[in-house]
């Protein structure tokens, strides 16, 4: 995993783990049942919804998503997270970025790298890792066997899969079903998003993409 330091690397417009623990024999595998992924995105999305606008889960306006315009010399198609700012960067074809709010691991289980998105999911299932187990039993022993895909999957709506080479970290970029975490520190790892953002942003992103995860110590990356 390469270190990164934090780079100025946008500026607003005003245009717009461990792996998961061995399941038992005695669970059966989590499944996620496609005929009903059309039903759950529109659970999940508001009536008339507009990316710019709709605001039903009350996360603060700046983490609506926005057109923003990119430094010179980053490459179309990776992903920037802002730690600080909560933001997450999808860099464009003509020189902009969508911005999008995001929710960053509590505590220090945030892991600042760069990875590649080697997997994209739309309805994931979901199973805690060891650590989580380890670390928090009350929560997640119950949960061990796995989760089924839909509205209430701590993944939510989509996944993006973040790979070190060919390993997989167990990181992901995935929808939530708590977008009132949007702005904060509340995963064990990974970048939360609101569910209608995240199935806007899976739609144009690509497999081999990079994904810098900028450290949460450091200064922000964007000014308005």
């Amino acid at each position: 995993m390469t270190k990164l330091t934090r780079r100025h690397f946008v500026v607003t417009t005003a245009a717009m783990f461990s792996a998961p623990i061995a399941a038992s024999q005695a669970y059966a595998a989590p499944t996620s049942n496609r005929a009903m992924w059309d039903a759950w995105d529109a659970q999940v999305t508001p009536a008339n919804y507009d990316p710019a606008t709709s605001n039903p889960w009350g996360i603060g306006e700046r983490f609506l998503p926005r057109v923003v315009e990119a430094n010179p010399g980053l490459k179309p198609g990776d992903i920037h997270v802002d730690a600080v700012a909560r933001y997450l960067y999808h860099i464009q074809d003509d020189g902009t970025a969508m911005r999008y709010g995001v929710a960053i691991a509590k505590g220090d289980l945030y892991e600042p790298g760069t990875y590649t998105v080697r997997r994209k999911t739309k309805w994931p299932t979901w199973t805690p890792t060891a650590a989580m187990i380890r670390r928090e039993p009350d929560v997640y022993s119950e949960l061990a066997g796995g989760v089924d895909g839909g509205p209430t999957n701590p993944l939510g709506s989509r996944a993006l899969y973040l790979y070190v080479g060919n390993r997989d970290t167990y990181l992901r970029i995935h929808g939530s079903p708590a977008p009132e975490s949007i702005g904060g520190r509340a995963s064990s790892g990974c970048v939360r998003m609101v569910m209608p953002h995240i199935n806007d942003l899976y739609e144009n992103v690509d497999l081999g993409v990079t994904a810098f995860l900028y450290p949460p110590e450091e200064l922000g990356v964007a000014s308005s």
